[in-house]
């Protein structure tokens, strides 16, 4: 019988989102491939450092440490075989039990994720991170000048998520482009008892509940809503997760204030949002991915 992934949380993820090849990537931003490829070949027994999603991977992986392996993190990589030995080996110096690896040599890798079936892609490529949307696939684009996790919280994962275009649909973000705030805050009461159309990263969240639930001893989520909603529109949403049957710990319904200071005191080991202004600001106290859907991110012709 062939193995399966089933029923495990499948992280799929850019070697320059797990580590920091920024210094690497340069070189082969100057169309430099071959001087690129020495360079990883020169550095094999250096280990990178860490790179902005490190720890959420790190943290994930240690919910293996019990005899049911619930999570699988896969490399799916821009980088060639060569350089991909070094992002291997980098994996076993920290210790992180990473067995499944796929280097395609500047190819888009996005198409391996439905074989994988992939909870989660995590690139620094933003036309790969769409490509994953279009398939299905919760996927944000990682950036790299991200501030690192914090190591407050060793025995916890905490993940952050933006609400419209995020968990919920763009529904109510094309009411409030369209009709500004007064048009949207309408919107929601009069629909306060419909809960909101399914987001990209809602199978995230069902997944890591999912997690949740099992209660393992020495490992824990913590999940948190942070979005730029207020009252009266924060009921649809905290309906909208009572009708799925999923408890977030924490909302924060902050009415346009600045996301990034709250996220510093949340501290979580990732955040994810659609627009690139609160991913900015994100990125200067905690780990942030740009989740590129929704009207947000719709050219505008």
């Amino acid at each position: 019988m062939a193995l399966t992934l089933d029923g495990k949380l499948v992280v799929a993820i850019s070697s320059r989102a797990l580590f920091d090849f920024e210094e690497e990537n340069q070189i082969f931003e100057q169309g430099d491939d071959r001087a690129y490829m020495q360079l990883q070949r020169d550095r094999l027994d250096i280990p990178a450092k860490p790179g902005v999603a490190f720890s959420l991977v790190q943290k994930l992986l240690a919910f293996n440490e019990t005899p049911s392996q619930r999570v699988e993190v896969v490399i799916l990589s821009r980088n060639d075989p060569v350089s991909g030995l070094r992002v291997m080996r980098s994996a076993a110096h920290y210790a992180l039990p990473i067995i499944r690896c796929s280097f395609t040599r500047g190819e888009a890798p996005w198409r391996y994720l439905k074989p994988l079936h992939a909870n989660l892609f995590l690139s620094t490529h933003l036309s790969d991170v769409r490509a994953a949307l279009a398939a299905g696939v919760p996927a944000a684009q990682v950036y790299p000048h991200s501030a690192h996790a914090s190591d407050a919280h060793p025995s916890e994962v905490r993940i952050a998520f933006d609400g419209d275009a995020v968990l919920f649909s763009d529904e109510a973000e094309q009411v409030y482009q369209s009709g500004g705030l007064s048009a949207f805050q309408k919107h929601e009461t009069d629909k306060v008892s419909q809960p909101l159309p399914d987001g990209p990263f809602k199978p995230l969240l069902v997944a890591l509940h999912r997690m949740q639930q099992a209660a393992i001893p020495h490992m824990r989520i913590r999940t948190s809503l942070v979005t730029a909603r207020s009252a009266p529109a924060h009921e649809r949403a905290i309906r909208t997760l009572m009708d799925w049957n999923i408890e977030v710990d924490e909302a924060m319904f902050l009415g346009g204030l600045d996301k990034g200071e709250f996220l510093r005191e949340f501290e979580p080991d990732f955040f994810f949002d659609d627009q690139t202004g609160h991913i900015e600001s994100a990125a200067r106290h905690v780990p942030a991915g740009h989740v590129a859907s929704g009207v947000s991110n719709t050219p505008r012709g």
